[in-house]
């Protein structure tokens, strides 16, 4: 479904991905690992077609995006369901309303299916009592799973992006989200998950991507990631693992 050919991208003078090239089929679940500014979530916007690669191409489902309209870009972002992490909601709208935004934007439904569809979304996130809280009044995890709500009440994905889903959560709020990912995938629905929180991209995803300095240095399983004898990866797994006790 994603095909990235030697793909390269920058901003301005800073050189962000190099000529990578990987395939994902849409049924996989794949975890892009790296650290700050290696490049994890300017793939996925190059996926969207957010961004424009400098050279190389990008294929969706047969079709190179590279060169479309933005009309024809809206066709292509429909395909998935995209949570990013600083996809804030909008303040000034409760939960429902938040989540009721987009059926509104984007499809006919009447007043009563749209309440039905947003209470449907709410109760699969377990919100059921959060319907008409405000932003503000919301935890963390709870502001998160109504982003996941929000993106998929307009469309039916086949695949899902999560940028960096349970940065800045507590453990509990962490696995909560994880176990949704999870969930949303039992279909055959595959997902791509972009973080640097290792030890929760493990507990989803079955396949690993690993950028540096904008080129991947790793793509594998997780047994061939834990036990990769790249430096910069044990580097990135030693620093993420709990200090022993003594």
């Amino acid at each position: 479904m994603i095909v990235f050919d030697e793909v390269s991208f920058s901003y301005g003078a800073l050189q962000v991905l190099r000529e990578i090239s990987f395939s994902i089929g849409v049924d996989e679940r794949v975890g892009i690992l790296g650290g700050s500014g290696d490049g994890k979530t300017t793939l996925l916007k190059l996926i969207l077609g957010l961004l424009r690669p400098d050279s190389g191409k990008i294929v969706i489902d047969g079709e190179d995006i590279t060169e479309k309209t933005e009309d024809e870009l809206r066709e292509v972002r429909m395909k998935f369901s995209i949570v990013f992490q600083e996809g804030a909601l909008f303040d000034s709208l409760n939960v429902k309303e938040n989540v009721a935004f987009c059926l509104r934007e984007y499809t006919r439904m009447s007043e009563e299916e749209i309440e039905r569809k947003v209470r449907e979304l709410l109760r699969m996130m377990g919100l059921d009592e959060a319907v008409e809280m405000m932003p503000e009044e919301l935890s963390g995890g709870m502001h998160r799973r109504v982003a996941i709500a929000r993106s998929l009440a307009a469309f039916e994905p086949k695949m899902f992006l999560y940028d960096e889903p349970t940065t800045g959560l507590d453990p509990v709020n962490a696995d909560t989200i994880c176990k949704l990912i999870l969930d949303l995938s039992k279909n055959g629905k595959g997902f791509i998950i972009v973080t640097h929180k290792v030890f929760d991209a493990m507990k989803v995803a079955n396949r690993f991507l690993f950028l540096k300095n904008g080129a991947i240095i790793f793509d594998g399983k997780k047994e061939e990631l834990m036990h990769t004898p790249v430096p910069e990866i044990q580097t990135f797994l030693g620093e993420l693992r709990p200090p022993a006790h003594k």
